[in-house]
C-alpha cells in the first residue's frame, strides 16, 4: 500500500486525548511502531511524546481505513 505524501500537520485533539489515555506499554507499542518522520519530529524537539503517540494513532486509523476500502472493493468483484 503506497500512502500518498502529504504535509505533516499537528495531530488532531481527538486524538491527542486517545494519546493521552494509553498506558505506558501501550506507548511503547506505539513507538515501536513509529514511522521514520515522526521519530525525526520528536527528535528535533518539533512534538512532545504525546504529540507523536497521536500522530501515530492518527496515521494508523487512516491505513486502516484505507485497507479496509481496499477490501471490501477486492470483495466485491469477487462476489459470485
Amino acid at each position: 500500500m503506497k500512502s500518498k505524501r502529504k504535509k505533516l500537520e499537528p495531530p488532531s485533539k481527538e486524538y491527542l486525548e486517545k494519546a493521552k489515555a494509553l498506558s505506558r506499554m501501550e506507548a511503547e507499542h506505539l513507538f515501536a511502531r513509529m514511522r521514520g518522520k515522526f521519530t525525526r519530529r520528536l527528535e528535533d524537539k518539533k512534538y512532545s511524546p504525546v504529540e507523536a503517540v497521536a500522530l501515530q494513532l492518527q496515521f494508523e486509523d487512516e491505513q486502516l481505513e484505507e485497507w479496509r476500502k481496499n477490501i471490501a472493493k477486492i470483495r466485491n468483484r469477487h462476489k459470485p
